[in-house]
């Protein structure tokens, strides 16, 4: 997340964290972190990234971790949005983020342990052969894509704007149908209210199977490289932290098949570090 509808730029802001900017309480604390148990700031309804039941696939990489590490597992929950790295990483009240773009300034980040790329996602049959964004099918189509995210500005560039619906990156509304922004996306596809939706893949990916209506999940591998579709993510800890993120680092490659599992179970289209490829499974 990330509340991912809600995706970077910031790409940080808007595709993982939602975040205000570093306090300077953060600053004046450098050893916050403590030894015998691994707190996780964490949104309570984000799924498939994380929720209070813990059954999302950051919080079983977070459990992964916590094995390695040999501690308990704590979670400080809060909705994903402005000032959420400030109100979590900042109060000292948790010491690490599960999922953030690597490059963003808010926090400091660990090695990138996935990548991923945005995705068309269609109901099964429809627009078939379509991998472009500037394929005439998708031409006057209503596609549906979380308003500030990068998907929106590669839909200018090639003529998709006129007929797009732009969905609010934040849900306030406490009598909402729909967990996530994303989730209200893949409802209305399923619903046939639009034609196609453009979200971020590790969401897009698990929502489409979940939403009971045949769908396709195609990564846009194909796309300039500005504006950016494609991002590492990364664990996300403080800025004065070194010691913690090289801990981290560490469990990263040392766990590196199982985390790997987790994504695949929950349908993240993996890429490989370079180029817009995506991930061969590991041979058994």
């Amino acid at each position: 997340m990330a509340r991912f509808g809600s995706f970077t730029t910031t790409v940080c802001a808007l595709l993982l964290i939602s975040a205000g900017g570093r306090p300077a309480l953060a600053q004046s604390l450098p050893d916050l972190v403590t030894t015998d148990v691994l707190r996780v700031c964490g949104d309570p309804g984000n799924m498939p990234f994380s929720q209070r039941k813990e059954d999302g696939f950051e919080n079983k990489i977070a459990a992964i971790l916590a094995d390695e590490l040999k501690v308990k597992l704590r979670y400080y929950w809060l909705t994903q949005g402005p000032g959420f790295v400030r109100n979590t990483l900042g109060t000292g009240l948790c010491d690490l983020i599960i999922g953030s773009a690597a490059g963003g300034e808010l926090v400091q980040h660990t090695n990138p342990y996935y990548r991923s790329s945005y995705a068309l996602v269609t109901r099964e049959g429809d627009f078939e052969g379509v991998t472009k964004l500037d394929d005439p099918k998708l031409k006057g189509k209503a596609i549906g894509v979380i308003g500030g995210t990068p998907p929106v500005n590669r839909m200018g560039e090639v003529g998709l704007i006129a007929s797009m619906k732009a969905y609010a990156p934040y849900q306030l509304d406490p009598a909402r149908k729909y967990q996530t922004v994303s989730a209200e996306v893949i409802g209305d596809l399923a619903e046939k209210r639009i034609d196609a939706a453009i979200l971020w893949g590790p969401a897009a990916g698990w929502l489409a199977k979940q939403s009971g209506v045949a769908m396709k999940v195609v990564p846009l591998l194909q796309e300039p490289d500005r504006p950016a579709l494609t991002f590492r993510i990364a664990m996300g800890v403080r800025m004065e932290e070194n010691d913690w993120k090289r801990s981290l680092n560490t469990i990263l490659r040392k766990r590196r098949a199982d985390i790997e599992k987790v994504l695949r179970d929950y349908d993240v289209p993996l890429l490989e570090d370079e180029g817009n490829k995506l991930l061969e499974p590991a041979a058994p």
